[in-house]
Parts: structure tokens; C-alpha cells; sequence
């Protein structure tokens, strides 16, 4: 089993690109981001340096849909990558394990 949606081609990734775009303009997303937490580490952050994080990543066959994007600082998103939850939780434990 491939760990990325190999198949996917240009113009699934241009479409889904686009459709963050429209998405990131609705006013769903902008109460979203008013709340001003991230959805990872619940810091409370200026609603304009949130960033939009799809739960499942698109390299790894997620779509631009409100149920799989939440608003997530910078840093999270960034160390987040292409994880799937399970994998983020996983790395989240380790991190804490460390002395």
C-alpha cells in the first residue's frame, strides 16, 4: 500500500487548490478563524496568522471540503506536513515522552 495518493494528477491538485481558495474567502471559514484558536494545540491566535490545514492532506487523497480543514497556527500546520491524524497523535506522544 503507497503511504501518498500517487495517482493523483495536476488537475486534481490545481482543483483542489482552487477550491482552498474558495473556501478560505467564505464566511464560514472567516467565523472559523474568529474563534482565533488552533485546532492542534489550542493556542489562542490573531485570526488573520491561522492557516488553513486539511485534516487529511491532499498528496494523501483528502479533498478541500469543510469537514476536513480546520485553522491551525503556523507552526502546527508546518510540523504537521503531509500526517494523517493517527500519525500526528502518534508524533504528539513522542514529542512529550522525551526528557
Amino acid at each position: 500500500m503507497k503511504p501518498y495518493a500517487y495517482d493523483l494528477d495536476e488537475q486534481d491538485l490545481k482543483r483542489e487548490r482552487q477550491k482552498a481558495r474558495e473556501l478560505r474567502q467564505s464566511q464560514w471559514w472567516k467565523r472559523r478563524c474568529a474563534k482565533g484558536r488552533c485546532h492542534y494545540c489550542g493556542s489562542r491566535i490573531p485570526s488573520a496568522e491561522l492557516t488553513m490545514d486539511h485534516i487529511v492532506p491532499v498528496a494523501r487523497g483528502g479533498k478541500s471540503t469543510k469537514g476536513n480543514v480546520v485553522p491551525a497556527c503556523k507552526s502546527c500546520n508546518n510540523k504537521k506536513k503531509q500526517l494523517l491524524p493517527m500519525e500526528w497523535e502518534a508524533y504528539q506522544q513522542w514529542l512529550q515522552s522525551l526528557p
